[in-house]
């Protein structure tokens, strides 16, 4: 199996590359390499690769600097992904792609499920949904898997904001009325070998988090109980203040219920995402000491 993975040097990309090379030829490239805003580059490196399977890891993801670069965000989320479906049909290629709980506008008060309406409230979840829908309008084979609240132990996230800011600071207000599952890199890969593996044949958007929920204030109490359970006094845990989502105003707008049903990818692929707070365990066991 022929594998050309995107955003290779991200989270997920980077776990995808790592695990699929196991047992698949795998094509890795990064921003430096592939820029997804040129789009003859990106014919190119498909064109080259001849793949089985496209894995579409990279995304344009600084939630709030889209709201002023809307137009770049599009580029990458939107525009890219429906030329990566374009030459993913015209191989004969499977795409998976990764998108987000921000298409939904997170007013529902159960778990969303992949036919509920979207109604993104912020331009990185317009530009995701755009980036959907281009590819479903290929009819290209794909699988799109929506995610939430990615981190692990590499890049740049929530778990590891936090622990930095531990160290710099004696108390941290954090937002505990926006609920969701933290979900990490490794379970996504994971997920995604799996599915290659299952060799799916029905194409769709399905929804794939981790199980479980919490909030953004239980995330980060979860993050300091288990790095202080591995270092020990070596590390000094802040104190914790919860606040509002209006406490705490940002450029985009975040869904309040970014709790995402995946019982679609389970019944179709028999796939499943664990708790959150063991990929939490395994991703801190992954830090340095």
């Amino acid at each position: 199996m022929r594998v050309l993975v995107t955003g290779a040097a991200g989270q997920v990309g980077g776990d995808v590359a790592r695990l699929l090379a196991n047992h698949a030829q795998v094509s890795a490239y990064d921003r430096a390499s592939l820029d997804l805003e040129k789009p003859d580059d990106i014919r190119w490196c498909v064109r080259d690769a001849h793949p089985n399977v496209i894995v579409n890891a990279a995304a344009y993801t600084a939630v709030d600097r889209a709201e002023g670069e809307e137009a770049r965000a599009h580029a990458v989320n939107a525009v890219a992904p429906g030329i990566l479906a374009e030459e993913a049909k015209r191989a004969g290629a499977l795409l998976v792609h990764y998108s987000t709980d921000y298409v939904f506008d997170g007013t529902l008060e159960r778990a969303y499920l992949e036919t509920d309406a979207t109604n993104p409230l912020s331009a990185y979840g317009r530009t995701k949904l755009a980036g959907e829908r281009a590819i479903a309008a290929t009819g290209c084979r794909h699988l799109i898997l929506r995610t939430s609240w990615v981190y692990g132990p590499r890049g740049r996230n929530f778990m590891l904001t936090m622990l930095r800011l531990a160290a710099e600071r004696d108390s941290l207000r954090i937002v505990d009325d926006q609920r969701g599952a933290p979900t990490s890199s490794a379970q996504l890969a994971r997920a995604t070998a799996a599915l290659l593996e299952a060799g799916p044949e029905t194409s769709g958007v399905y929804h794939a988090t981790a199980s479980g929920v919490t909030t953004w204030f239980g995330f980060a109490t979860a993050i300091f109980e288990g790095r202080r359970r591995r270092v020990g006094d070596g590390f000094r845990v802040p104190h914790l203040q919860p606040i509002t989502t209006a406490e705490y105003p940002t450029p985009a707008k975040r869904p309040k219920n970014s709790v995402l049903s995946n019982a679609k990818l389970e019944n179709v692929f028999g796939v499943r995402l664990g708790d959150w707070r063991e990929a939490l365990d395994e991703a801190l066991d992954a830090l340095p000491a």
